[in-house]
């Protein structure tokens, strides 16, 4: 009987051995193995390699709870009410009484929306040019309910950036940050108002930058305008309302401003595009200080170097930017710049297109000066000081004062050449240099045209037609002449 026991028990024994090894070798494949998983084929073992990767790693959902705290206190919900008035003329009475004579006033109304960022506590926003563009009237909604009217400081549609103010205090500005320091793959939030939802948060990531869309004034200079595009590609979803909400990075700081999506549906495609914090800080300081923003230019026209640009121009390479042509009376052409040669660098930066280049020298003012190296057609590399001068060719600063001498009701006015007068045979007449949002761009006013008289009496310089528009109450009859010499008449209530 005890030789049956001993038989049973070793049988037993030798079983379970097989059995317990089987159980440990199966528990450490599932936690210790790195080739826990195996693919057979007809001719041999294939092991995928198992990886490390912890998607909750990559996400970094605190510091997104955080960033979309501290954000959406400070982006606000602008809706305008926007009037466009237009004349029309009476030709009947006109024949008998006069210019203006019998016309009427036709007025157009509508809405709009978007979004702003707090950037300073007493009460001053940045937003898009064109969401407060064509506005009579603008109201700011905060995080908390809490409404304003607001004004505009100033607008650049070079860049696509207004700034507003509205009178509260003690509110909660944004933070901002420094877009040079941007990684292509890094975490963004988009935080705005899209389709009149406030307080809206996206999550996306970095996809490009420096970015050209040709969408500001269809991409090219127009009456004194040169558009600086060089934006912020992120695959944060962005809609209709976005427009000039924040761009912010996982720390809570302002990278971008929101303005524009890629899409042929009108809504998110994938594709959204923000102007870069450095070149707003810069727009909206000038806008706050002077009215206006004080640029300055290097005064040439450039060109990205492409496979057939480097052919044609027997280039070393696609490095740099190509300079087509250098202006006279410029600061490149002070400094020796020629066409042909190849801008390689400003400052330590290295420029690799022609918007990156814009968005470095648009951040500047006249009579900065920068260190620029090129390379020549000879092949040898220079570096040349330049002194960046406004688009009139002058290094100064115009002071706020001397701006308003010229500005009225969203327009800037210049006073016209003899040469000028003679070519459009009239005595007298102011330019309008520039507009933005206000009555006389609403009235149908574009930057070129010259007004020759106000109430049936001519105007000689920009400042005796701005004393008159300021001094004007409840309307003006606008004489005005296209760059063509055709004469037309606008009536504008004030």
């Amino acid at each position: 009987m005890n030789d049956k026991l001993k038989i049973f028990g070793l049988g037993l024994l030798g079983g379970m051995l097989p059995l317990a090894a089987f159980v440990m070798l199966n528990g450490n494949s599932e936690t210790t193995s790195p080739q826990a998983d195996t693919v057979s084929d007809s001719q041999s073992n294939r092991y995928a390699q198992q990886t490390s990767f912890n998607w909750t790693n990559a996400v970094p959902s605190e510091d997104f709870v955080m960033a979309s705290e501290s954000s959406l206190n400070s982006v606000v919900h602008v809706t305008t009410k926007v009037e466009k008035t237009h004349f029309q003329r009476d030709m009947f009475s006109e024949f008998f009484y006069g210019p203006g004579a019998g016309g009427r006033e036709l007025k157009q109304y509508g809405e709009g929306s978007g979004s702003g960022v707090i950037i300073a506590n007493d009460g001053y926003i940045v937003t898009n040019n064109h969401v407060i563009a064509d506005a009579k009237e603008i109201e700011v909604t905060l995080n908390d309910n809490s409404k304003y009217k607001a004004t505009i400081v100033g607008t650049d549609p070079s860049t696509d950036i207004a700034v507003l103010k509205i009178e509260a205090k003690n509110l909660n500005a944004l933070p901002l940050g420094n877009s040079d320091n941007l990684d292509i793959g890094e975490w963004v939030l988009a935080v705005g108002n899209p389709f009149n939802l406030t307080s809206t948060v996206t999550a996306g990531i970095v996809s490009a930058k420096a970015r050209n869309l040709n969408m500001l004034n269809g991409g090219k200079s127009s009456n004194g305008m040169v558009p600086i595009e060089s934006f912020i590609q992120t695959d944060a979803a962005v809609n209709p309302g976005n427009s000039g909400g924040a761009l912010v990075n996982t720390k809570g700081e302002l990278i971008g401003i929101n303005t524009a999506i890629a899409s042929q549906t009108g809504s998110y495609s994938g594709y959204s595009f923000a102007v870069p914090v450095n070149l707003v800080k810069k727009v909206m300081k000038d806008l706050i200080s002077y009215g206006v923003v004080q640029r300055g230019y290097l005064g040439i026209q450039m060109n990205d170097i492409t496979q057939e640009l480097k052919e044609a121009k027997n280039l070393k390479n696609l490095d740099g930017v190509y300079v087509a042509n250098v202006l006279d009376n410029s600061g490149a052409k002070k400094a020796g710049i020629v066409p042909g040669d190849v801008i390689l660098k400003v400052g330590s930066e290295p420029v690799t297109s022609a918007t990156s280049l814009q968005e470095k020298i648009g951040s500047r003012q006249p009579g900065d000066r920068v260190a620029v190296t090129v390379r020549r057609k000879s092949g040898s590399i220079e570096t040349k000081e330049i002194v960046l001068r406004n688009k009139n060719g002058e290094t100064s600063i115009i002071s706020k004062k001397e701006i308003e001498k010229n500005t009225v009701l969203g327009a800037t006015f210049g006073t016209l050449s003899s040469k000028q007068k003679q070519e459009l045979n009239i005595r007298s007449g102011v330019e309008i240099e520039s507009l933005t949002a206000g009555k006389l761009k609403s009235a149908g006013l574009q930057k070129g045209m010259i007004i020759t008289k106000v109430n049936n009496k001519p105007v000689a310089s920009a400042e005796e037609l701005t004393n008159k528009l300021r001094g004007s109450n409840g309307g003006v009859l606008l004489e005005v002449m296209t760059r063509s010499g055709m004469k037309d008449y606008v009536a504008i209530g004030l």
